[in-house]
């Protein structure tokens, strides 16, 4: 089983930064397969960006490219996720996940807030 913290959300004012942390357990941290989605209360959870395990290739929804960068420490368990020029329609709860051996968990989130 891995267990995953999110940290570093908060409120921003747009156009500003934040970088998310998720720290992962697990000794095998480098295979898992890692990803941000974020959610918006009523809505679906959407994907937002993830990174190979296998060969840190990266994959970015549309909404998000160019302004986003999904990053990886595989020495520290942890996955990032800077994002710059935030809108305030990035205002959701983002979730880490991470897929290992089929199965995908969940951390418990974290809120970011963009103020107009």
């Amino acid at each position: 089983q891995v267990q995953l913290a999110e940290s570093g959300g908060g409120l921003v004012q747009a156009g500003g930064s934040l970088r998310l942390s998720c720290a992962a357990s697990g000794r095998t941290f480098s295979w898992y397969d890692m990803g941000w989605y974020r959610q918006i209360p009523g809505k679906e959870r959407e994907f937002v960006a993830d990174i190979s395990g296998s060969n840190g290739r990266t994959y970015y929804a549309d909404s998000v490219k160019g302004r986003f960068t999904i990053s990886r420490d595989n020495a520290e368990n942890t996955v990032y996720l800077q994002m710059n020029s935030l809108k305030p329609e990035d205002t959701a709860t983002y979730y880490c996940m991470s897929t290992v051996a089929g199965l995908a968990y969940w951390g418990r989130g974290t809120q970011v807030t963009v103020s107009s």
